[in-house]
């Protein structure tokens, strides 16, 4: 058998200088698709029976005998069987038939063996344009396109004349080789004898194009098409939603409509995933009538890409209501919606709705365990997403055991996604064991462990852990650098910030952002450095974030300089003129300055802007269940043990030096407290309390809360941490606080209320 080397294909297309082109229109060659009808099928026999009654070179045997046995295979993909029919194929003398050998090669080819396809293919007599242009389809089909592509130049110089449908195949070859070079080679080839306009071929350089990322050429292609097919439009309707062209893929599917073609399953959800590029429901919702309309609302594809249009435009009602409706609901279907619900996490304003979206996303993920149905690599990185912004070390703790049971656990998106989680939920030392635990580790992986480091403030494992990344040979990303610029900013280590801040831009190329900026300025107001702060940020390339002016005000606040914190507030106040966060800080500046006037005067700003009350809200995840408190709140069923315990809690702390400070509240309760009050019923202290109460001894406390901590609370539970001996991990609207034995993780240093 004639094998072919395992080396790359060169991207040049050897035409024989003698070659003509002929057209085989594959309706009319017989054997163009290789497959045939279904009927005289022996269906009662099996091989060896069936053929056993045809007396073996007494008679000649018809091609039609072998069509049922082959098929047969053919449709059982059967490599046995193949191999029975193959041999009696060979003793009746068969084998020169064309027709029947090439039915051979095609059948070998889908059971998946090539040796064997292409050792049919050589003990062929004499072989047409069929023959040839099934051997290539096999090795196609089998992720082999370079030998597809040898093929085609061996029929060339055989003297054989390739048919439209050969040049279609030999285009699919070079898009699974991505070789745009070695495309255009063959559309210079089918110009120069004038059949691009054929449907099948233009389909193919339409793909072939899309997939390269030249959409201006897909579409061209596309238009040269004479007669264009359900395929054709679905091809370029594709090609402009996988090519960053939403509105314009819209327009070519309402145009494909306008032409009365009637459009398929991928046709309609190419054109629903467009509708959430760009979130159009209104668009969405006609798409849906024409899926009702073409009796397509039941299809699985449409479906799922009904859900994603749902839950990414913000419907969840919808989206839950047409997934409860679904009887036989795919992993992928159920991988839609945990995911969709992970992604509401992610584009909700607070916090709060984003724990409801997180339950959500937890009670789905049980109700898929309890069907029976086996999660999949997406569902654990979806539902390990949600315990992280949940802070739900039990549920992703339950994951972990579960992805190790299933044997996910070693693939590397699983287990980056692991990383995340340990890190998010305050447990540094479980994070660092799974990294380390890692088979393959990715830029995306290093990333992760140098960040969890940093929030928690061990800036010199983060920085040794950077520099084995650099020795491991992997290119460190924006990201990274994020993560060890934060720990230099943590740890006050202000030469060897400098010094990557250098690197990143001279050796690695990497445009400083928003995120490296706000890391420098957080470490020089750490420091007390405050007008080289203000100085960095007057020579930023951009307009200052409100991160950075929320850093600048915390330092102000830390180290006495209040004139200049009033001047961040106001700025603050200028990015964000609604936000009640914003005003809240600026009225506790004022406050605690004594500037009664300014308190004033910033509360009829806030009248006249209509600002709203403050949602302050905390959760706290114990047993698969999910508790949230609000400041004041009286509505839980354990109301009054909680109260009292804080109450004790805080003449405990009161003994041990601390003191409660005053502060403006805007709370969402019914009445709006109109003077300075200390509250000492706070969401998170409501929270801890009551995880105090109901979670054993040595576990630690894990709190989300939904605004930014409060001085007062911040320094209340670093009282508590000694107080019993927990861990008390808060995880506000900025970052992870963990208090550990009267200490937390931020130093003591954040942007608080």
């Amino acid at each position: 058998m004639a094998s072919f080397p395992s080396t790359a294909v060169i991207a040049t297309l050897k035409l024989h200088p003698q070659t003509q082109f002929r057209t085989y229109p594959p309706t009319t060659d017989k054997g163009q698709s290789i497959s045939f009808q279904k009927s005289h099928r022996f269906t009662h026999l099996d091989f060896r029976e069936a053929l056993s009654l045809t007396n073996e070179g007494t008679e000649e045997v018809e091609q039609s005998f072998y069509v049922p046995f082959l098929q047969q295979c053919l449709d059982k993909c059967s490599y046995s069987g193949t191999q029975i029919v193959h041999g009696h194929v060979m003793k009746t003398g068969t084998h020169e038939d064309v027709f029947v050998m090439s039915f051979l090669v095609n059948v070998y080819a889908k059971c998946g063996n090539m040796e064997d396809a292409h050792r049919v293919f050589n003990s062929m007599p004499r072989r047409n344009v069929v023959a040839w242009t099934t051997l290539m389809v096999g090795y196609v089909q089998n992720s082999q396109p370079e030998h597809a592509i040898h093929v085609f130049q061996e029929m060339l110089h055989a003297g054989s004349y390739p048919s439209v449908y050969t040049l279609s195949v030999a285009l699919n070859a070079c898009i699974s080789l991505q070789s745009l070079k070695l495309g255009d080679q063959f559309h210079a080839y089918i110009i120069k004898y004038f059949v691009d306009f054929d449907t099948s071929v233009g389909n193919a350089l339409c793909s072939l194009y899309s997939k390269c990322g030249r959409l201006e050429y897909a579409l061209k292609a596309f238009r040269r098409i004479r007669k264009k097919n359900v395929i054709s439009w679905t091809s370029a309707v594709s090609a402009c939603g996988d090519n960053g062209a939403p509105v314009k893929g819209l327009g070519l599917f309402v145009e494909m409509v306008s032409e009365d073609v009637m459009p398929n399953e991928f046709t309609l959800t190419s054109a629903l995933s467009q509708c959430c590029e760009i979130l159009s429901l209104e668009f969405g919702t006609q798409v849906r009538t024409l899926c009702v309309k073409f009796g397509y609302e039941s299809n699985v594809r449409v479906r799922n890409s009904l859900l994603y249009l749902y839950l990414k435009c913000g419907r969840v009602g919808e989206a839950q209501r047409l997934f409860n409706g679904m009887d036989d609901a795919s992993l992928v279907t159920w991988n839609a919606m945990i995911a969709g619900h992970a992604q509401m996490m992610e584009i909700t304003k607070d916090n709060l709705s984003a724990s409801q979206s997180g339950t959500e996303a937890l009670k789905l993920s049980s109700k898929l365990n309890r069907s029976g149905m086996k999660p999949d690599l997406f569902t654990f990185s979806s539902v390990l997403s949600v315990c992280s912004r949940m802070v739900a070390l039990e549920q992703g703790e339950q994951i972990h055991a579960q992805a190790m049971k299933t044997g996910f656990l070693s693939d590397v998106v699983v287990g980056t996604s692991l990383i995340n989680m340990y890190n998010k939920c305050g447990s540094i030392e479980r994070a660092s064991k799974a990294f380390l635990e890692m088979s393959t580790r990715t830029m995306i992986s290093w990333t992760s462990m140098i960040t969890g480091f940093s929030q928690h403030g061990m800036s010199q494992q983060a920085v040794h852990l950077f520099e084995d990344m650099r020795l491991a040979g992997v290119r460190p990303n924006q990201i990274t650098f994020v993560g060890v610029l934060a720990a230099c900013s943590h740890a006050g280590m202000v030469s060897e910030a400098l010094n990557y801040f250098e690197i990143m831009q001279k050796k690695y190329k990497i445009k400083p952002v928003m995120d490296h900026y706000a890391c420098m300025v957080d470490m020089f107001v750490r420091l007390g450095r405050l007008e080289e702060a203000l100085n960095f940020i007057k020579k930023m390339n951009y307009g200052p974030s409100e991160y950075i002016w929320s850093n600048l005000i915390a330092g102000c606040r830390s180290h006495g300089n209040l004139e200049l914190g009033f001047y961040a507030a106001e700025q603050l106040l200028s990015l964000k003129p609604k936000d009640t966060e914003t005003y809240v800080l600026l009225l506790n500046m004022y406050l605690s300055a004594g500037r009664f006037e300014d308190v004033s005067r910033v509360r009829k700003m806030m009248e006249e802007e209509k600002v709203g009350k403050l949602k302050d809200w905390s959760w706290i995840s114990i047993k698969d269940k999910v508790y949230s408190f609000k400041t004041n709140d009286k509505t839980h069923p354990q109301s009054s043990l909680i109260c009292k315990s804080l109450e004790d809690l805080l003449a405990k702390a009161q003994n041990l030096g601390y003191e409660m400070l005053e502060s403006v509240e805007i709370s969402d309760g019914e009445e709006e407290e109109k003077t300075p009050s200390p509250a000492i019923y706070h969401s998170e202290k409501l929270a801890i309390t009551f995880g105090l109460e109901n979670l054993p001894k040595p576990s630690p406390i894990r709190v989300v809360k939904s605004t930014l901590i409060c001085r007062d609370s911040h320094n209340f539970i670093e009282y508590v941490s000694t107080l019993t001996g927990r861990e008390i991990i808060v995880r506000d609207g900025k970052r992870l606080h963990k208090f550990v034995n009267g200490q937390c993780s931020c130093g003591n240093f954040g942007g608080f209320l």
